[in-house]
């Protein structure tokens, strides 16, 4: 290393104020682990695929530098029912006329199949509530997706208040919905949040949806989804699926819910987090294609679908033609897909070495047959999603 390498990194570590070759790491702590000596979910495997929901329209949109304007917001709708999702958050109707206004559009110009539904994001306050259930009249099937924030640091350095008011706003949300939605001709569905789930003490969050759970009225036949989000990611993800298999194994009303995640990507895990959360008993899973959202984003919808298609799982979602669904949304969004974006990426289906694209690649998918895909490298077949096979017959000296 040179010597004046060495004194620009002795320049920066003394202005930085820090101790030589360390970083600021006693300013943080470690997650605490949940104590669940007899987890079950590490020898379980995912053999279907959850019910999915998109939420490009509300969590995607808002993570936008610019946002949608309301043809493109179609547009990425159209694409969603082209997909096949079944489940699509739509909006936060109370939070911007625009939002208002493209729940409405939709609504009025019968744009809803009959066999979706469209759900909408509302915080538990009553003038919020209030113009969301005005946003929804005229629509067949709803989700009504209620929340408010449960964690202990938002608690504390947010609202200032306890755990009693907290329950109390949640409770007296759900009320307020439910005598809201009484004069709506729809097929209802009540979704709870305890926004910051991963930051909220289990007990409490127990607590919490048990009391929205037995105010809403769920059963047995009318369960009510319960969704338990990373909104920010703050553990590894084993430490997710023990928060989950917990609540799951703790939750009364188990019977009468559906467990539904929403996981966020700080840490660079919120697909791992969202696959073994679905191994310790969640059954949904909110998530955008792409994972454009918030921060470092959401779950990645369409690496979640491939890896279970990888593993003989039906999606029940249609990517079979990538270059269009990934060219329709970098079009709406202004966001690229990197060239390395898993399934999707221009190059993910490609090699350069010579010894992997001659002695494994080509050799493979010339043994290989429609039955059964075996071809080192490649995870799977890239015709499936709409690549050529020649992406992976590039071949480089290096």
């Amino acid at each position: 290393m040179s010597e004046q390498v060495m004194s620009n990194r002795s320049s920066t570590r003394a202005h930085a104020g820090r101790a030589s070759g360390s970083m600021p790491f006693q300013r943080y702590r470690a997650f605490q682990p949940v104590a669940l000596p007899e987890r079950q979910w590490p020898g379980k495997a995912i053999d279907r695929a959850p019910r999915w929901c998109s939420v490009d329209l509300r969590d995607g949109n808002q993570a936008l530098i610019q946002p949608m304007n309301a043809n493109e917001r179609m547009q990425m709708y159209e694409l969603l029912l082209e997909v096949g999702f079944a489940e699509i958050e739509i909006g936060f109707p109370a939070a911007s006329q625009p939002d208002f206004d493209f729940v409405r559009r939709i609504i009025d110009e019968d744009r809803i199949p009959d066999d979706v539904t469209v759900q909408v994001l509302c915080l538990a306050r009553e003038d919020m509530i209030e113009r969301t259930v005005e946003a929804l009249d005229g629509a067949p099937n709803v989700i009504f997706h209620l929340f408010n924030s449960t964690s202990e640091l938002q608690r504390r350095v947010v609202f200032d208040v306890g755990r009693s008011e907290i329950l109390d706003s949640a409770v007296r949300g759900t009320r307020l919905v439910k005598q809201g939605l009484k004069a709506l001709d729809s097929n209802i569905s009540h979704e709870y949040s305890p926004e910051s789930f991963t930051g909220t003490e289990l007990d409490f969050a127990l607590d919490v949806c048990t009391a929205v759970a037995e105010e809403w009225g769920a059963t047995v036949d009318e369960p009510i989804i319960i969704n338990l989000p990373s909104t920010v990611e703050m553990a590894t993800p084993n430490v997710y699926a023990d928060q989950i298999e917990w609540f799951a194994t703790h939750f009364t009303h188990r019977d009468k819910a559906i467990i539904s995640l929403h996981t966020h990507n700080d840490r660079g895990t919120g697909i791992a987090a969202t696959e073994l959360a679905l191994m310790a008993g969640a059954e949904r899973v909110e998530g955008t294609l792409f994972g454009n959202g918030e921060r470092t984003g959401d779950c990645d919808i369409v690496t979640m679908a491939l890896n279970l298609f990888s593993q003989g799982v039906d999606p029940e979602l249609d990517l079979g033609d990538m270059p269009r669904i990934r060219g329709t949304v970098e079009a709406l969004t202004k966001l690229p897909i990197h060239q390395r974006h898993p399934y999707a990426g221009d190059l993910v289906f490609t090699a350069f070495s010579g010894s992997h694209q001659d002695a494994a690649i080509r050799k493979g998918m010339a043994k290989s047959n429609r039955d059964r895909w075996e071809v080192p490298y490649l995870p799977i077949d890239p015709g499936d999603v709409g690549s050529s096979y020649e992406e992976a017959r590039r071949v480089d000296s290096r």
